[in-house]
C-alpha cells in the first residue's frame, strides 16, 4: 500500500536561476490533488524581476522554491523576500533524474518537491544582518589589500638597496 504525500503547499512556485535568466513554475493544486503548472521565463533585470514578483502576486503564490547557483539567486532573492517566503536550496537537494534535462523541467521539478515540503531550506540571515556582514567583509578585504601595498612597496625599496630603519 503506497502512501499519498501531503501536499503543504497548494499554490507555489519553483525557479531554475542562471546567469542572465530564469525559469519559474507555479504549481496549483486543486482540491482533489490535480496540479495544474504555469511556466515563465525572466531575465534578471531588476525590471523583469518586478514582473516575475508581480506574476506571483497575481497568481496568489506567496511561497517560493529556488536553488542556490553561485551568486545569481541573491537579486531574485532581494526582490521576492519582500512579498513572499522564500525557500532558498542547495542545488543537491533538488537534482532531478539524469535524463534529458531542460531548465522548464527543473523549474517544474523544484515547485513538485516543494509543493509537498520536501526541500530542505537553507538559512538565511535578516537584511541588516546580511548587510552587515558585507560591510565586515568588506573592510577586512581592504585591510588586507592595504598590507598587500605596504608589503609591495617595502619589497620594491629592498630589490633596489634602499633601507628604512
Amino acid at each position: 500500500m503506497s502512501k499519498v504525500v501531503d501536499i503543504v503547499y497548494p499554490v507555489c512556485c519553483g525557479i531554475d536561476v542562471h546567469k542572465s535568466f530564469l525559469v519559474a513554475c507555479i504549481a496549483t493544486t486543486d482540491g482533489r490533488n490535480q496540479t495544474t503548472h504555469q511556466i515563465r521565463c525572466f531575465s534578471t533585470f531588476k525590471g523583469d524581476l518586478k514582473k516575475l514578483a508581480e506574476w506571483l502576486s497575481a497568481n496568489n503564490c506567496k511561497d517560493v522554491c529556488m536553488e542556490s547557483t553561485g551568486k545569481y539567486w541573491i537579486p531574485v532573492f532581494n526582490v521576492l523576500e519582500k512579498t513572499c517566503n522564500v525557500c532558498l536550496t542547495h542545488p543537491k537537494y533538488v537534482k532531478a533524474i539524469k535524463g534529458k534535462k531542460t531548465d522548464k523541467k527543473d523549474a517544474k521539478w523544484i515547485a513538485e518537491l516543494f509543493k509537498c515540503d520536501l526541500v530542505r531550506s537553507s538559512f538565511i540571515p535578516p537584511p541588516l544582518t546580511r548587510h552587515l556582514r558585507e560591510l565586515c567583509r568588506y573592510h577586512a578585504k581592504l585591510t588586507y589589500m592595504n598590507s598587500s601595498e605596504k608589503n609591495r612597496g617595502q619589497n620594491c625599496l629592498t630589490v633596489c638597496n634602499i633601507k628604512i630603519g
